[in-house]
């Protein structure tokens, strides 16, 4: 008889502590959906509270990167309702996402499939969007990056947003502009906009520098976003986890599956299509290691190799953001909660990774 661990029961925040697990016989073919009256433990972000885990929506409108067509809509609406129905409701977008006539594709999408989510009203009042607002350098004033959150309103139709986000600081070439994007998300917060702030791509010093002035002006810091899986988790990232710690701030990872690297679907033989073969070439040859500690540890806990990335992530007390373009990997993801990694385990694999000589190359945006 298989098992899955029941989700609501074993839904944790992402704190070191453990806690026990429920099983439940369970057919491993279909995904388990809990009775929506079922009290599912969230984690608090600010006044928000949201699933242990988010989805990212980077690759929908994204052609270069992610290879989107517009045919892809309609699985995308399914990959979402699949999401929503198991427990995950935070979602991860930017207004920059979409390329070229596509900018903005992926909040209007995100939008789209909100209005038209066909399951439990609760769970669709439920749902926080995390968008990010781009440092563009036409943005020089409060005023335009509050212009800025008001347009991604009006794109997803919606009356407020969950989580407003810098997207990266200017501070390593325009510090001038840098005060004015602060300004413009202590106004879009206290106009109502959004209920929480955030940023991305901060690096350690900048973190410090601009949850110290949202302080002073009465608007705390409740995210920070940046590049952290098992690829990327050298010193800086590592220092900007226990300042977020140490301030209240919870950290969303990024990437937790390195672009796509850590699925164990990819060889130095068989890379992705598209910009992502460059980087990939340059860096599977050396993870063996890590690869090695990945499979064992999937096969003794019937998990997969991403399932296992990601909940390293969820045990290191972040809230990772997974992007997802199909249902499968939605359902993949998913696996990944209502477990957890021992402490051994936990070792084992950053022990790996250390051994495994290359990492991801960092945001060339995350500031010192």
């Amino acid at each position: 008889m298989a098992y899955l661990t029941l989700k609501a029961a074993a839904y944790f925040s992402p704190s070191i502590s453990s806690s026990s697990e429920t099983y439940l016989p369970f057919s491993p073919s279909k995904l388990l959906k809990l009775p929506p009256f079922w009290p599912w433990e969230k984690v608090k972000v600010g006044p928000l509270s949201v699933s242990p885990m988010g989805f990212g929506t980077w690759a929908w409108g994204n052609q270069l990167l992610w290879g989107y067509q517009e045919s892809m809509d309609n699985e995308l609406q399914q990959t979402f309702s699949l999401a929503v129905d198991n427990g995950i409701n935070l979602f991860d977008t930017a207004d920059s996402y979409g390329t070229g006539r596509l900018n903005g594709k992926s909040e209007k999408l995100l939008g789209k499939f909100i209005r038209e989510y066909q399951g439990q009203k609760r769970l669709q009042k439920d749902i926080v969007i995390a968008t990010k607002f781009a440092a563009y350098p036409w943005r020089l004033t409060p005023g335009q990056f509050l212009n800025a959150c008001n347009a991604s309103i009006d794109r997803m139709q919606i009356e407020q947003i969950g989580i407003g986000q810098l997207h990266w600081s200017t501070a390593n070439y325009a510090p001038l502009q840098e005060k004015a994007l602060w300004d413009g998300l202590v106004a879009m917060h206290d106009k109502g906009l959004v209920r929480a702030v955030g940023v991305s791509n901060y690096g350690p010093k900048q973190l410090v520098k601009i949850y110290d002035y949202l302080k002073t002006r009465g608007v705390p810091l409740c995210t920070a976003q940046v590049q952290f899986s098992l690829l990327s988790v050298g010193e800086d990232q590592l220092e900007i986890k226990n300042i977020c710690d140490s301030l209240g701030i919870r950290l969303i990872a990024y990437s937790p599956l390195g672009l796509g690297m850590l699925t164990g679907k990819y060889t130095p033989s068989n890379l992705p299509r598209g910009p992502r073969a460059f980087l990939f070439r340059q860096i599977l040859p050396g993870l063996d290691p890590l690869f090695s500690s990945l499979e064992e540890i999937a096969q003794k806990r019937s998990k997969t190799i991403p399932q296992v990335a990601i909940n390293w992530c969820i045990c290191k007390g972040t809230i990772p953001i997974p992007g997802v373009k199909t249902v499968k990997q939605a359902e993949e993801n998913l696996g990944a909660l209502g477990w957890r990694l021992s402490s051994q385990e936990l070792l084992q694999l950053e022990y790996a990774a250390r051994e495994s000589p290359q990492k991801m190359i960092q945001n060339i945006f995350q500031t010192r």
